[in-house]
């Protein structure tokens, strides 16, 4: 697929997840950004996102759950709870479009739409034994390295439990999300605005 046609893809996603977020924000005008990513991902908008991720026809069925995503988040104080309210509404939102667009099982005529089936996968079909797993779809041996590291996980040894402990699997999707790669800059970075691309980024 062009990486074009990717982007649009991705940018529809994340659309359709602010769209969510900011309706939410109307019922739940009184929560502070400060009470942690639960007081603005509530289980029923977990679900609203992800709404087949649990369909016969998803390799991953039942394996990502809300109460692993909310543990996964807690060890990461930042994540999704810097700044304002809007803020980590738009860091939360772009998270998800990213992963589910990582994860999808969906087709032009999926029921709901192609956008509505993130995290129907967990790994790819591939012999590499660091292939991709989990939301983010980590890959490469210096990944698994570095995550398992951060995380205290021995995943050079043991990268299958990225697919066996849902938990484990959404923290090394944040620990991506949160961690700069020089020369990129991570994901949070940039939701936060702490980072601008060069002339040559922009070239």
């Amino acid at each position: 697929m062009a990486s074009a046609t990717i982007g649009r893809m991705k940018s529809m996603r994340v659309l359709s997840a602010l769209t969510a977020l900011a309706m939410m924000g109307t019922l739940c005008c009184h929560v502070s950004a400060q009470q942690g990513v639960a007081s603005i991902i509530s289980e029923d908008v977990f679900n609203q996102f992800l709404k087949h991720r649990k369909d016969d026809a998803c390799p991953a069925k039942g394996f990502y759950t809300y109460s692993a995503f909310i543990a996964a988040a807690k060890s990461f104080p930042d994540f999704g709870n810097n700044g304002d309210l809007e803020t980590s509404k738009r860091e939360l939102a772009a998270f998800f479009g990213q992963t589910a667009q990582e994860t999808t099982g969906g087709w032009a005529t999926a029921p709901d739409g192609p956008y509505a089936w993130g995290y129907c996968f967990k790994e790819e079909n591939s012999a590499d034994r660091y292939h991709g797993r989990g939301p983010i779809q980590l890959a490469g041996d210096y990944n698994y390295k570095a995550a398992g590291d951060a995380l205290g996980y021995d995943l050079i040894n043991n990268p299958e439990l990225v697919v066996t402990d849902a938990t484990v699997s959404f923290k090394t999707a944040v620990w991506f999300w949160m961690t700069p790669q020089s020369p990129k800059p991570s994901c949070h970075d940039v939701i936060l605005g702490r980072w601008s691309p060069s002339d040559t980024d922009t070239a």
